[in-house]
């Protein structure tokens, strides 16, 4: 996982392929990490090259979060693929994450079964 911080910027953390319950520990522990590092404010996990969430990797995010506010600072994800930001959108934590929902520029036509796609 790639990192990258400036002293008034976010700490950036880029996890790339699979982010299961085989991998979920060592993503919260980077978090963790990064968020107890003196002067973070900010952490941005950068979803790009992550190809699949599964729900230890959501649990990971939004425990994240929640450390965050407990030091007084930010997580958020940004760039997820569309099968992460899928799996984000279904479990309604994208907007927790720092993701904006974007039904509304999402086409009501052609929309699978419940509306979950």
């Amino acid at each position: 996982m790639g990192g990258r911080d400036t002293e008034s910027g976010p700490l950036f953390l880029r996890p790339a392929g699979e982010v299961d319950m085989a991998t979920a520990d060592a993503l919260g522990d980077t978090i963790t990490d990064a968020l107890h590092r003196p002067g973070v404010r900010e952490v941005v996990v950068d979803l790009a090259e992550v190809s699949f969430l599964d729900s230890s990797g959501v649990r990971v995010l939004v425990h994240g979060v929640a450390l965050a506010r407990e030091r007084d600072a930010t997580l958020r994800v940004a760039n997820p693929q569309p099968v992460v930001a899928r799996v984000l959108r279904i479990t309604g934590v994208g907007p927790l994450l720092g993701l904006v929902d974007d039904a509304a520029a999402r086409p009501s036509v052609a929309r699978g079964w419940r509306g979950l796609d």
